[in-house]
């Protein structure tokens, strides 16, 4: 996108007006004022205490920007090659569990903001709405950027069934989710007695409904995903396949031996096991154990993005891009497919003035010399 394009009030400094988000997280407040406090809980809260959760923020607070100066920054481009797709902006939507709860449109309103903007989104297994859905609403199935994530199911013919659903949607990736065999202790939505809302269940999967103790509720869930499982959906897919949840470096090793085309680079959003790393002090040796491989290998990083400059920061640590959690479900709780379309615009135009900022002219310049440990 070109310097001159128009990225709204939040690049051009403009008033908002009364009741509008400034910065995203404005939006959860807003979301929350929405929500019921079961399902807003259930988006915001994490594991036990939550230190993970909020270390995954506190994390781009340990370091600081070194920008360069003299450069000529017109025309700069925020965009990333990411499995032979040009990305028009370093980032994308991470694969989240019942959008529903959040808004009557769930994953299609999020999909249609995608759609818009050349966004990549990638469903969840656990999603509200279906793969063929979700497909139709992006226009997915005539090549739209859509990836789907995948929690193996007992039944690897059941497993085998959700792949081939998602190849014949037009999906571009498979997105195995490793860290969640199973769920950590959630205690906001122990306090809210947290279930699902009437008429809301895992459209994908249609069976076991109710979310209770430490499953997703679908006794047909695989407890466990092994490095053997990996390759099996490697070999019975002809997409890609990231592996998600990934924050040893051999881990990532093991990940690319058995198939993996790329890492994320995750701790589910601190959802999990709490005093876990943070995403992003995991991030430099997970991105250098990849950097040897060959071929051109994507590293994302979810958890804990709230900002264009955090955008840039994982850059510089070694990310190609990175993954949209909550400030997504924020945005839809508050105004649906709008609402979304403004925390890509927010994020948009924070970026682009970061990467200026910086003294940088494309995302791809983003390396380890812009960033000093404080």
């Amino acid at each position: 996108m070109s310097e001159n394009a128009s990225f709204g009030a939040w690049e051009r400094g403009v008033g908002a007006a009364e009741g509008e988000p400034v910065r995203l997280a404005d939006l959860e407040a807003l979301a929350t004022a929405r929500l019921s406090p079961g399902v807003a809980s259930y988006y915001s809260g994490a594991a036990n205490d939550e230190v993970t959760l909020n270390d995954n923020t506190a994390a781009f607070r340990r370091w600081a920007f070194v920008p360069r100066v003299g450069v000529e920054i017109e025309g700069r481009d925020p965009s990333v090659e990411v499995l032979g797709r040009r990305w028009p902006v370093p980032f994308m939507v991470a694969p989240m569990a019942l959008m529903r709860m959040a808004h009557p449109d769930g994953e299609l309103a999020v999909a249609r903001a995608c759609t818009a903007q050349g966004i990549t989104f990638c469903l969840s297994t656990v999603g509200t709405t279906t793969i063929e859905d979700v497909a139709a609403a992006s226009g997915a199935a005539v090549g739209g950027p859509n990836w789907f994530q995948l929690y193996l199911l007992r039944d690897r013919e059941r497993s085998r069934e959700l792949l081939a659903r998602a190849e014949a949607a037009g999906n571009e990736a498979i997105v195995l989710t490793m860290d969640a065999p199973i769920l950590g202790r959630r205690e906001r939505d122990i306090r809210t007695c947290f279930k699902l809302p009437e008429g809301i269940s895992y459209a994908n999967i249609r069976r076991g409904a109710v979310k209770r103790g430490d499953t997703y509720g679908d006794d047909e869930l695989k407890p466990s995903t092994t490095w053997e499982d990996l390759a099996w959906v490697v070999a019975s897919t002809l997409l890609p396949v990231i592996v998600k949840g990934v924050l040893h470096p051999d881990d990532a090793r093991r990940a690319l031996d058995a198939g993996a085309a790329g890492i994320d680079v995750s701790n589910h959003g601190g959802r999990q096991l709490d005093g876990a790393i943070a995403a992003l002090d995991a991030l430099p040796a997970v991105a250098e154990a990849v950097a040897g491989w060959p071929g051109r290998v994507p590293v994302l990083l979810d958890s804990g993005i709230r900002r264009g400059t955090d955008v840039l920061m994982a850059q510089a640590l070694g990310a190609t891009a990175v993954m949209l959690g909550r400030p997504v479900l924020w945005g839809l709780a508050w105004a649906g497919e709008r609402g979304v379309a403004t925390v890509f615009d927010m994020l948009r135009a924070e970026y682009h003035l970061a990467l200026g900022l910086a003294g940088l002219t494309r995302a791809a310049d983003a390396g380890r010399d812009l960033l000093v440990r404080v």
